[in-house]
C-alpha cells in the first residue's frame, strides 16, 4: 500500500463524523464566547468538563440541526449537573497537516481533555493501548443495543457509546426498476441481473458512485454470516488470532465489485476520484441513475436526497442471506486520565440517557443506540430501519478486530477501482492481518 495510506485511511474515517455532525446541512455555528453558559459552585468556581470533538458549540439561532440537536443534549446536563461542557475544537487550519484522527491519538496520549468523539480507528487504538475508560458502569448501558456494545468493546471493555447510530444502504429509484419491472433486488445475482437490465435499456452506468462507499457492497456480502450466524465471538476470535483470513471473507465482495467494473455498471474512474454525493448525486436526482449508496440522514437532508421527485426506497446491500444493512459505529469515549473523571461519567450518563437520546433521535430522525427509543423515519427509510430493528446488519467497523476495517478495506477498493487484481487486494488483507498479530504478540511479550 502507498505510504501515506495511514494518513488516507484516517481522512476515509473522519467522513464518518461528517456524516454525523454536519448532515449536509448549513453549517451557521460560530466560536461562543468564553464566558457564555458557565456555572459557578458555591465556592466560586466554575466547574467544567472538557469535551473534544470536530465541531464548536452552536450559537442559539443556528440551523445546523445536528449540531443544535447535541447542544440541547450537552444543556440538559450542565442544567442538572451544575457544571457546564467546554468544546474544544478540531480546525484544519489549526492543525495543519494533522487529520482529526491524529490529533485525538495526541490529545488522548498526553490527557489533555476529558471526553472525545471518536472514529472507530481511534477506538480502535486508544482502547487496545488501554487509554479508554470501561463505560460498561454507565447506567444507560442497561438500554444500549447490542450492535452498540458488539462494535465498541476491546478487550472486554465498552469504550465508547454514540448518540446516534450511522447505517448505511442502497438508495434506489423505485419508479425506474418498476418502469422495468425489476424487483429490488436481494441477493448479488438479483443485483447483476437488475443492472444487465437497466444497461441494456440504455442507461449507461446503473451505479452512482465515489471513492468512499463502494465498501459497503464488500462487507455486505463478506460479514453476512459472520453477524448473522450465531457464531460472531468465535469468528472473530479466529481472525484476530490467524486461524481465519480476513482476505477469505472479503474475496467474493471484491470479485463481486470486479465484476461490477468490468460490465460497466459502474464507472471506475469516477469512483477512483469523485466526492460522495457530489458526483452521483445530480444523476441519481435527474433519474439518469437508478442506484446510490449513502448513509441513513441523506434521505432527510434537502441537501442530498431529501426531495427527489420520485419514489425513493433505501435498502440493505444485496448478500447471501438478502439485503443487508452496513453500520460504521463512532462514539464518545473517556481518557482514563481525565482531569474531571467523576463529573465526565455524570455528563455521558445525562446525554445517553433515554430522555436525551429521545431528544436527539427526535431532532435529526436517526437511529438510536438505545433500544428504547424508536425513530419516525420517513417511508423511504422504512425497509432498512425495519433491517436494523430485526437485528439484521453488518458491521462496518467493529473495536474487537485487531485490522481496522472501514477505512482499510476503503483504500484496498481504490486500489482494485486503480486496476489492482483481486488477488492482489487480498494480499493487502493478509499483510494487515499479519502486522497485527505480530503486533499484539510483541505486546504480550
Amino acid at each position: 500500500m502507498k505510504k501515506n495510506a495511514s494518513r488516507n485511511s484516517k481522512t476515509v474515517l473522519t467522513a464518518i463524523l461528517t456524516a454525523i455532525m454536519a448532515l449536509g446541512l448549513a453549517a451557521c455555528a460560530s466560536t461562543p464566547d468564553a464566558n457564555e453558559n458557565l456555572i459557578s459552585n458555591d465556592a466560586g468556581e466554575i466547574k467544567a468538563v472538557n469535551l473534544f470533538g470536530p465541531m464548536e458549540k452552536s450559537k442559539p439561532n443556528a440551523t445546523n440541526v445536528s449540531r443544535n440537536a447535541f447542544d440541547r443534549t450537552v444543556e440538559m446536563a450542565e442544567d442538572q449537573l451544575g457544571l457546564t461542557v467546554e468544546y474544544r475544537t478540531y480546525t484544519a487550519e489549526n492543525y495543519q497537516e494533522k487529520t482529526y484522527d491524529d490529533v485525538v491519538l495526541d490529545r488522548v496520549r498526553h490527557n489533555m481533555d476529558d471526553f472525545y468523539l471518536m472514529n472507530p480507528d481511534t477506538i480502535l487504538a486508544l482502547g487496545s493501548e488501554g487509554r479508554l475508560l470501561d463505560l460498561s458502569g454507565l447506567d444507560c448501558v442497561k438500554n444500549l443495543r447490542d450492535v452498540v456494545k458488539t462494535a465498541n468493546t476491546v478487550d472486554g471493555k465498552l469504550v465508547a457509546i454514540p448518540q446516534e447510530v450511522v447505517a448505511y444502504g442502497l438508495f434506489v429509484n423505485k419508479d425506474m426498476f418498476d418502469q422495468y419491472k425489476l424487483k429490488l433486488p436481494n441477493t448479488p445475482e438479483e443485483f447483476l441481473e437488475c443492472c444487465r437490465v437497466f444497461k441494456e435499456n440504455g442507461i449507461e452506468t446503473p451505479i452512482g458512485v465515489n471513492r468512499w462507499w463502494l465498501e459497503t457492497f464488500v462487507f455486505a456480502q463478506g460479514y453476512a454470516d459472520l453477524y448473522n450466524g450465531g457464531n460472531t465471538e468465535a469468528e472473530i476470535e479466529a481472525l484476530n488470532n490467524g486461524e481465519a483470513k480476513y482476505s477469505d471473507y472479503m474475496r467474493p465482495g471484491f470479485e463481486f465489485l470486479k465484476e461490477l467494473i468490468d460490465k460497466g455498471y459502474i464507472d471506475a474512474k469516477t469512483a477512483y476520484t469523485s466526492e460522495a454525493i457530489e458526483a452521483e448525486g445530480p444523476d441519481f436526482l435527474a433519474q439518469k441513475t437508478p442506484i446510490v449508496m449513502a448513509y441513513w440522514s441523506a434521505a432527510n437532508a434537502e441537501t442530498a436526497y431529501g426531495k427527489p421527485d420520485f419514489n425513493l426506497q433505501v435498502i440493505g446491500f444485496p448478500s447471501s442471506l438478502g439485503q443487508m444493512p452496513v453500520i460504521p459505529i463512532t462514539g464518545y469515549a473517556v481518557c482514563t486520565g481525565a482531569e474531571h473523571l467523576d463529573d465526565t461519567l455524570k455528563v455521558l450518563d445525562v446525554i445517553l440517557s433515554d430522555e436525551a437520546l429521545q431528544l436527539y433521535t427526535e431532532t435529526n430522525k436517526v437511529i438510536s443506540p438505545s433500544k428504547n427509543v424508536e425513530v419516525n423515519c420517513i417511508p423511504a427509510l422504512k425497509p432498512l430501519n425495519e433491517k436494523i430493528k430485526n437485528n439484521v446488519y453488518v458491521l462496518g467497523s467493529n473495536a474487537g478486530m485487531n485490522v481496522e476495517q472501514w477505512g482499510n478495506t476503503c483504500l484496498i477498493v481504490r486500489e482494485l477501482l486503480n486496476g489492482a487484481t483481486v488477488d492482489e487486494c487480498m494480499a493487502q488483507f493478509d499483510k494487515l492481518q499479519q502486522e497485527a498479530i505480530e503486533k499484539k504478540t510483541a505486546a504480550e511479550n
